[in-house]
């Protein structure tokens, strides 16, 4: 039964994804991946406040499932790449230490702000 909470929270998180993606995307006139960058900070700061949940339904549902399919460490990686083969190589050295600060920070946030519930 568990599996059918991370589907279903995967069936979230996934089209999440891809329109927030989209939208942050479309209204920034640059090569700096964005849309990406904002599902992982997002993603992060959801993992943090869960710190707080006790459930593990919760945890199954939202940490895996929603933040599982919302957060994606492959495009992070491969946007990175083409940023740096493309001559872009300020913006993929920004977006490696920009995604990992502000990841570390959004959770780090969320857990602190768990403690507040």
């Amino acid at each position: 039964m568990n599996w059918l909470l991370v589907l279903a929270g995967a069936a979230i998180g996934a089209p999440l994804r891809h329109l927030t993606d989209r939208a942050v995307q479309a209204r920034h006139d640059s090569v700096f991946p964005w849309g990406t960058f904002t599902v992982n900070v997002a993603g992060s700061l959801v993992l943090g406040l869960l710190t707080g949940v006790t459930s593990a339904q919760a945890h199954l549902l939202l940490g895996t499932g929603l933040c599982g399919a919302l957060t994606t460490y492959s495009t992070f990686s491969y946007e990175t790449l083409k940023l740096y083969e493309g001559g872009a190589r300020a913006y993929a050295a920004a977006n490696v230490t920009g995604t990992l600060a502000a990841g570390l920070g959004a959770v780090w946030l969320g857990a602190e702000a768990s403690r507040l519930f």
